[in-house]
């Protein structure tokens, strides 16, 4: 098949969809297919994630990826998208994230090209959204297929859009458990993976350490990620004398590290579309803590087996408590984190790409 993958940058974010995005594009070429990625990233533009080296990228150079779209690139935007699919002529256009499959889905009206949406996110996040969820809503219509990362988050859509949605969980890199685990060091690790953002709540995490760190003297909270509230969390972190034990080192290239360093991985977020870095710590053998009423994160962690599932009511009190529970007993992390990676086995890259190419060719 000739597949054409879009999303609207990989040049600019270090985000969950655009490491899927590279993901299934290699698995995809690495299966024969014929795959490219088109993008608005400027020409001379290079991805933040890896990508296979027989996947192309076709980028349009249109606006500016990583700011709000004006009305004006929008139209351009939409007259450029229909001019390059119309011109590569693919068997189906697979875009990721509703800030590319909406204008794809309108810029492809009457062309013949299906058009899959990947949406990546819950319907939470379109809660002060209004028009661009009603965008959502009307290209729903105008394309074959909708895709979407658990059960319980289709159930959250309204039911017209939902009749038009498949499940495909993004992949997993599962480590080999044979793998020698690294001597893990004498203080130990509490991670978390994230954009430092009100949806992920770091503000709620630093506060619940807060309150369990000096039961805990040699455990150390560390926050791998970028975001707007750096400013606001490296405040919370120094008006409650915590610098020595929190910190906030930014990005990093080499997550496996960190994986494998961690003690512990908590994931404080008030919604996921699907937990991939909580995913990518259980398969590296972590145990987990999470909110019970968080979509995506409440599907990967089964409560009291995989990982810790916590109230969202009274959430800094009942979070501290959950990773009090959870530092003060080794063999309750070992036993959970030796299920947490069995479970994660269901998301492996193999299982992914047939449910993936499953659909397209029901679809063609």
């Amino acid at each position: 098949m000739k597949l054409l993958f879009a999303i609207k940058s990989l040049d600019c974010t270090r985000g969950g969809a655009e490491k899927v995005l590279a993901n299934v594009t290699a698995m995809f070429a690495a299966h024969g297919h014929e795959v490219s990625i088109l993008t608005f990233d400027k020409k001379d533009g290079k991805s933040i994630y890896p990508l296979h080296d027989k996947v192309s990228r076709l980028s349009l150079g249109i606006g500016h990826a990583e700011q709000r779209t004006t009305l004006r690139e929008a139209i351009k935007r939409i007259t450029s998208l229909r001019r390059t699919v119309k011109e590569q002529k693919p068997d189906a256009v697979i875009a990721f994230m509703h800030s590319m499959f909406v204008p794809m889905a309108f810029a492809l009206i009457g062309t013949g090209v299906p058009v899959i949406a990947s949406e990546h996110i819950v319907p939470q996040y379109y809660k002060n959204r209004k028009i661009q969820f009603m965008l959502l809503a009307a290209s729903s219509f105008l394309v074959k297929g909708m895709t979407v990362l658990s059960t319980s988050v289709r159930a959250l859509y309204p039911p017209f859009i939902q009749k038009r949605m498949s499940v495909i969980p993004n992949p997993v890199y599962v480590a080999n458990p044979q793998t020698k685990t690294p001597q893990k060091p004498e203080r130990k690790v509490l991670l978390n993976v994230g954009r430092l953002d009100p949806q992920k709540d770091q503000k709620t995490l630093i506060a619940a350490f807060a309150r369990i760190a000096n039961d805990f003297p040699n455990w150390d909270l560390k926050i791998i990620g970028e975001g707007s509230l750096r400013p606001d969390l490296e405040s919370q972190i120094h008006s409650l004398n915590l610098s020595e034990r929190i910190s906030l080192p930014g990005t990093t290239d080499n997550m496996t590290e960190e994986y494998e360093a961690a003690s512990l991985f908590a994931m404080p977020s008030r919604f996921e579309s699907f937990g991939l870095v909580t995913a990518e710590a259980m398969a590296y053998n972590v145990p987990v803590i999470g909110f019970a009423d968080c979509p995506g994160t409440n599907e990967i962690i089964q409560n009291q087996e995989n990982g810790l599932l916590v109230s969202g009511e009274n959430r800094v009190q009942s979070f501290a408590d959950g990773l009090a529970r959870l530092m003060k007993d080794s063999q309750l992390r070992h036993k959970m984190g030796k299920a947490a990676h069995k479970s994660i086995e269901r998301y492996s890259d193999e299982h992914v790409f047939k449910a993936w190419e499953n659909l397209i060719k029901q679809i063609l």
